[in-house]
């Protein structure tokens, strides 16, 4: 008897892709199910930041104070506050804020460093002997301190925060970066393109960057986990968001006096920075051991 099959072929073509996709799934979280909570933590990171209003009903400005200090409970997962404030709705409206500050004191670094470290290890000679001994300058001071010094600087806030850390990140990207540029400027192809009448600006561009900038992209994925432990501990010591805003190193200072009494309001928020670093370091590696 002829059996015939009414799915439309781009119904069927759905399914095959995702059965493959449920497939590679089930054998990653298999083989590395650290990744795939890793992973799992990032996501749900970002969609706190994205749309905080779909995983809490609490408001993080507007307490309750009948409420305050209660221990975290079904009502709330992470107690509140000493102004009877929801903690976990201070921490996932807070994710904006730190991700935010995150990402573009990451994209700060890895843009200016990648340039610094493109240029000196390509131009080479005195300019990268000068540019490396300035380099090596910044890398002898300690990161949080530079930013600190450089945040004080700029003056306080969010933003001011964000281009500090970038900017104490900058040493590290470039010279991760010239470090490859010198690899790939040896290659023989770059000499072919050269060979070929091609200019300097289009080697750079053609060849030598697209050959150089996956190592420093993983560096990126680490320095993100850095990243969120130097604007958290900026905020902690008051120099990021201003209260009432939610932030997470914010969150954890408010905490700071009650530690021996109602240590949940400092301690949650920290283990959840922790966390979100531990997932971020996890899959830089896994990125750096696929390169």
């Amino acid at each position: 008897m002829t059996t015939f099959d009414f799915r439309s072929p781009a119904s069927s073509t759905a399914d095959t892709a995702g059965d493959r996709f449920v497939r590679f799934v089930r054998r990653l979280a298999s083989t590395a199910p650290g990744l795939v909570l890793s992973w799992l933590v990032i996501v749900t990171v970002v969609l706190w930041a994205v749309a905080p209003g779909w995983f809490t009903s609490f408001s993080p400005y507007d307490g309750d104070v009948d409420a305050s200090f209660s221990p975290p409970g079904p009502e709330h997962l992470f107690g509140t506050d000493r102004l009877g404030r929801d903690l976990l709705a201070r921490v996932i409206f807070g994710a904006s804020t730190t991700l935010s500050a995150t990402l573009l004191a990451v994209l700060v670094g890895f843009v200016v460093g990648s340039v610094v470290g493109l240029l000196s290890g390509f131009v080479g000679g005195r300019t990268d002997a000068i540019v490396m001994r300035f380099v090596d300058v910044l890398l002898a001071i300690p990161a949080l301190l530079l930013a600190m010094t450089v945040v004080t600087a700029l003056g306080y806030g969010t933003f001011n925060v964000a281009l500090a850390v970038g900017i104490s990140a900058v040493a590290a990207f470039a010279r991760v970066m010239r470090s490859e540029v010198l690899k790939v400027a040896q290659s023989d192809y770059v000499e072919a393109a050269y060979g070929s009448g091609a200019g300097f600006g289009r080697v750079v561009v053609r060849h030598v960057l697209p050959n150089s900038v996956t190592a420093v992209l993983s560096l990126a994925a680490l320095e993100c986990g850095s990243a969120i432990l130097a604007v958290a501990a900026l905020g902690f010591l008051g120099y990021g968001a201003p209260p009432p805003e939610p932030e997470w190193g914010l969150a954890v200072s408010e905490g700071r006096d009650y530690l021996a009494t109602y240590p949940w309001i400092s301690i949650l928020p920290g283990v959840l920075i922790a966390v979100v670093v531990l997932a971020t370091n996890r899959i830089s590696k896994s990125l750096g051991d696929q390169r």
